[in-house]
This record gives structure tokens, sequence and C-alpha cells, in this order.
């Protein structure tokens, strides 16, 4: 082992972390992304809705 082994795994939990981190901001804007295209559809459907009657 080397001999700065405490110093590695920092480096190893911060790369560990920042992954992480990136997954729940896309998780996190997939889900945004998402929700937005529901109310789209729903605003959509309501308006073709209204039209016919």
């Amino acid at each position: 082992m080397s001999r700065n082994n405490d110093s590695n795994r920092k480096l190893h939990k911060k790369k560990i972390d920042n992954k992480k981190r990136k997954i729940q901001e896309a998780e996190l804007k997939r889900k945004t992304r998402l929700k937005e295209m529901r109310e789209n559809t729903k605003a959509k459907l309501a308006t073709q809705q209204e039209e016919e009657i």
C-alpha cells in the first residue's frame, strides 16, 4: 500500500461523492422534465375537450 493512504481515501471519496451528486442532479432534472410533460399533456387535453363542447 502507498504511504499516503488517507489522502487517497479522501480523493476517492470525493470522486464518488461527485458522481453521486451528478446522478442525483440528473434524476432531479429528469423528474422535473417528466412533470412538465405531464402538465403540458393535461393542459392540451383540457383545451381539446373545451373545443369539442
